[in-house]
């Protein structure tokens, strides 16, 4: 899609460099950052394959260190580092 009226879209909205399929890794981004499950943002961004929906939506890096801080917030018991052996 590059018609005049999106080349015109663009430049109004200072947004000139912008692609189609910038738009819909954004939406597919949004979707996870919402929660919506897998199954449904796979039917809202028209796929037929998981593998390429979860390419259009990876998971923010904020979302990942949130996830790690989760193991370093005091009153939270950290676990022991376990060395194991073989015998």
């Amino acid at each position: 899609m590059n018609n005049r009226a999106w080349r015109k879209a663009r430049t109004a909205a200072g947004l000139s460099e912008v692609r189609v399929h910038d738009l819909r890794h954004t939406f597919g981004m949004r979707l996870r950052a919402a929660g919506v499950d897998l199954e449904d943002r796979q039917d809202l961004l028209g796929h037929h394959n998981g593998n390429i929906t979860t390419h259009y939506s990876k998971v923010e890096i904020a979302c990942l260190i949130e996830c790690v801080e989760l193991l370093c917030c005091e009153g939270h018991q950290r676990p022991e580092l376990t060395l194991l052996k073989r015998a």
